[in-house]
């Protein structure tokens, strides 16, 4: 445990890599062996996770695929080829359970940047954002705002299934299910006002890399005047360019976006949600020249839609299987916390090194997951160790995004591809810490 600076007058004990937050930024080459040495001075046995790298299971660091723990004040030699190129990050990737001091609560969060053998470069400079918050705690659930995402099309019968569910328990006299909130919102590990500034000069093109970091939040960005021109998400370069007002972005994605420094002055970029940014989750950029405080100007509400960065007329490729995944939530079911199963069954903690995998796939295949949440919490879905291509968002068709985090909506429907050309055991999970914890997991076998 370190203590990192927050603010001044605040500061948190929190588990870190190499004493600070985020963690060193990774700069790889595409193709280029590399040898990373671990060592775990913590008193628990912990895995790091190359999240968005297409890796073997020994190395990936994820237990229920097989990689080996790191025991306690134990190193381990790890070797690997990163791949593919972009923004990817590496994280913990332990179970926390009711333990807020773990997992994803602490700040072992780093960014990686995987070179790319060509890169034209239509930036003058990088910026990296790990967003983050600090000193979580405990409390009884509520509504999720959701009214960001489109298409905003809720499937009837999921509404309906989640609903009644809901109101069964409560009848019974059950709460609410634990929820996690937090004191402290930071970028870069610095609540807003307290660390230096994005110094930037009039006509610059800004290339941000901004990965959410958090354990469960939901985050947006936006910067006063100024427009984002989204150019990767999670690392993975989109069709073509689209400019938008400001971003939202699920617990572990990415977004690459350039901004040109067009609009003088000394601005806030931070989170829409007033209480949030008033509580760190922001950062100054000031233009050369300028004095004055820091400005900030509530943008127009602005939505986020996955379909606007693909092909609207292109057709994804046909699959060779189709999974049908259903989502739900038994409130309040495990000790307080929320049990949340895919297709009615909920990953347990001691099935850890004996998980059985819910899905087989074979090697070459292209497999298509039909995700149907029947609850009213959006899931930010992970898949190890692959890429997918969004193809139906909200009943709305598309092709060409690839990602390995999509938020899928409450009471939503959302269809994915990948094709199967990584063997080992896979994990698919819901990326909040509080989800997986408690259930929303699941493996993927090749034959």
């Amino acid at each position: 445990m370190k203590p990192v600076e927050l603010a001044p007058n605040r500061i948190v004990s929190t588990a870190t890599y190499n004493g600070q937050f985020p963690g060193p930024l990774l700069r790889l080459q595409e193709g280029e062996r590399v040898v990373i040495d671990v060592h775990n001075q913590t008193d628990t046995p912990e895995q790091l996770h190359w999240h968005g790298q297409f890796l073997s299971t020994d190395v990936n660091g994820a237990a229920e695929e097989g990689t080996p723990f790191i025991a306690p004040h134990a190193s381990r030699r790890i070797a690997f080829v990163p791949k593919p190129s972009g923004f990817r990050f590496y994280h913990t990737h332990v179970r926390a359970g009711a333990n807020l001091n773990a997992g994803h609560y602490t700040g072992l969060v780093g960014p990686v940047y995987i070179e790319p053998k060509n890169n034209p470069g239509n930036y003058d400079r990088e910026v990296f954002l790990t967003l983050k918050e600090f000193q979580p705690t405990y409390s009884r659930g509520g509504d999720m705002d959701m009214d960001f995402l489109l298409p905003a099309t809720p499937v009837k019968e999921l509404k309906e299934s989640g609903e009644g569910a809901m109101k069964a328990s409560l009848a019974k006299g059950m709460p609410h299910g634990f929820e996690v909130g937090y004191d402290s919102f930071t970028i870069n590990g610095r609540m807003l006002g307290s660390g230096e500034p994005i110094r930037v000069k009039q006509g610059e093109r800004i290339l941000f890399d901004i990965v959410n970091g958090s354990a469960t939040e939901i985050r947006s960005l936006a910067l006063p005047g100024h427009a984002f021109t989204v150019v990767a998400l999670d690392g993975n370069p989109i069709p073509k360019p689209v400019t938008v007002p400001g971003l939202w972005l699920g617990t572990a994605e990415r977004v690459s976006a350039i901004v040109e420094m067009n609009h003088a002055g000394i601005w806030i970029m931070g989170d829409t949600a007033n209480d949030d940014r008033q509580h760190g989750m922001g950062i100054v950029v000031e233009y050369a020249g300028q004095k004055g405080k820091p400005q900030w100007v509530a943008p127009q509400p602005f939505h986020w839609n996955y379909v606007q960065f693909g092909n609207s007329e292109a057709v994804a490729a046909q699959p060779d299987q189709v999974f049908d995944m259903t989502f739900a939530k038994q409130n309040a079911a495990a000790d307080g916390f929320n049990r949340w199963t895919i297709n009615d069954v909920a990953f347990a903690e001691d099935q850890m090194h004996a998980m059985h995998p819910m899905f087989r796939v074979k090697q070459g295949g292209r497999y298509r997951l039909r995700m149907r949440n029947a609850c009213d919490d959006i899931h930010p879905i992970h898949l190890h160790r692959h890429s997918f291509e969004l193809t139906k968002v909200a009943g709305q068709p598309t092709s060409g995004v690839m990602k390995d985090v999509v938020m899928v909506g409450g009471y939503h429907e959302m269809e994915v591809d990948f094709v199967a050309d990584n063997p080992g055991l896979t994990l698919f999970h819901c990326h909040q810490q509080v989800h997986m914890d408690f259930g929303f997991m699941a493996l993927f076998e090749y034959l």
